[in-house]
C-alpha cells in the first residue's frame, strides 16, 4: 500500500513542480520585463530583419531567438507578450471564478427557485458558440484589454456555475451536511463551513483551467487583430505575423506558439495536481 501511494505521489509531485516552475518563471519574466528583456520590443531595424536564433549561422550577438521581418527582437516581444497573457489570465480567471462559483453554490445548495433561474440562464447562455460570441462582444465593446477580460467573464462564467452546482448537489447529499444541520447550524453556516472546503479543490482546478483558456482566447483575438493595439507585442499577434513568413523565418512562429502551448498545458496540469493534492477524499 505504501509503495502504491509513493508511485501515485511521484508523478503528481513532478507535475506540480514542472508546471509551477514554468509558470513561476514566466510570471517573474513578465513582472520584470523592462529589465529582463534584452531589447525594446517595439524597436525596429530593417537591417537586422529575420536574424536566426543564436545557434544558427548568421545569428547576431544579443538576439538569442532571432528577429522578425522588421528587425524586432523575438525574445523581448515574447517576454512583454507574457505580461498581457498573464494579466488577462489572472483577472479574467478570478472574476469568472467568483461569479460562476457563487451562482453555482447558491443554485446547488439552496435549490428551489434560485436553482431553476440560474440553471435556465446557464442553458440559454451556453447555447451561443463561445468563440463567435467573444468576437461579437469585442466588435461591440471595441478592441482593448478591458474588452477581452469582459468578454471572457461574460462567456465563461457558465462553466463554473454548471460544474460547481453539480459538485454542490453531490456534497449536499452527504451525511456530514445532514449532521451539521441536526447539530443546529444554519444553512448559510453549513454552506460556508462544510460545503465550501469540500468543493474548493474543484474550484481550484477550474480556476487554473480557466486561466489557460483565457490565454488561448487572448491569443485568438490577437491573431485576428481584435485584441489590443497591433503595435503591442502579443503571442497571438506574433503567431499571425510568423505564419506569413514561416518559410523564411520559422522562429517567429514556432517560439511564441511553443510558449503558448507550454503555458496552457502548465495551467491545466497545475490545476489537476492541486486538485489531487488538496482533495480531502484522496487525502
Amino acid at each position: 500500500m505504501r509503495d502504491a501511494r509513493t508511485q501515485i505521489r511521484r508523478p503528481l509531485g513532478a507535475r506540480l513542480w514542472l508546471s509551477g516552475t514554468w509558470l513561476g518563471l514566466l510570471a517573474l519574466a513578465a513582472l520584470f520585463a523592462p529589465w529582463v528583456a534584452p531589447h525594446d520590443p517595439l524597436a525596429q531595424d530593417l537591417f537586422l530583419g529575420r536574424l536566426p536564433p543564436f545557434w544558427m549561422d548568421g545569428a547576431e550577438p544579443g538576439y538569442w531567438l532571432g528577429t522578425d521581418s522588421l528587425g524586432r527582437d523575438v525574445l523581448s516581444r515574447m517576454i512583454h507578450g507574457a505580461r498581457i497573457a498573464l494579466m488577462v489570465a489572472l483577472i479574467a480567471g478570478t472574476l469568472t471564478c467568483l461569479i460562476g462559483a457563487t451562482l453555482g453554490v447558491l443554485a446547488g445548495f439552496y435549490r428551489g427557485w434560485s436553482d431553476r433561474i440560474i440553471s435556465r440562464l446557464v442553458d440559454i447562455w451556453m447555447a451561443f458558440p463561445p468563440v463567435l460570441f467573444a468576437i461579437l462582444l469585442i466588435a461591440v465593446l471595441g478592441p482593448g484589454l478591458l474588452s477581452i477580460i469582459l468578454a471572457i467573464v461574460i462567456i465563461d462564467w457558465t462553466r463554473f456555475a454548471r460544474v460547481i452546482r453539480a459538485e454542490t448537489l453531490s456534497q449536499g447529499a452527504m451525511d456530514y451536511v445532514a449532521s451539521a444541520q441536526v447539530a443546529g447550524r444554519t444553512r448559510f453556516s453549513t454552506m460556508i463551513a462544510e460545503i465550501l472546503p469540500n468543493i474548493l479543490p474543484t474550484v481550484i482546478a477550474l480556476l487554473t483551467l480557466e486561466m489557460g483558456i483565457a490565454v488561448i482566447v487572448e491569443a485568438i483575438l490577437s491573431f485576428v487583430n481584435l485584441s489590443i493595439s497591433t503595435d503591442s507585442p502579443t503571442w497571438g499577434g506574433m503567431i499571425a505575423e510568423g505564419r506569413t513568413s514561416v518559410h523564411q523565418a520559422w522562429w517567429v512562429l514556432v517560439f511564441p506558439l511553443f510558449t503558448l502551448f507550454l503555458t496552457v498545458l502548465s495551467f491545466s496540469q497545475l490545476g489537476e495536481g492541486l486538485k489531487d493534492r488538496f482533495d480531502p477524499v484522496l487525502r
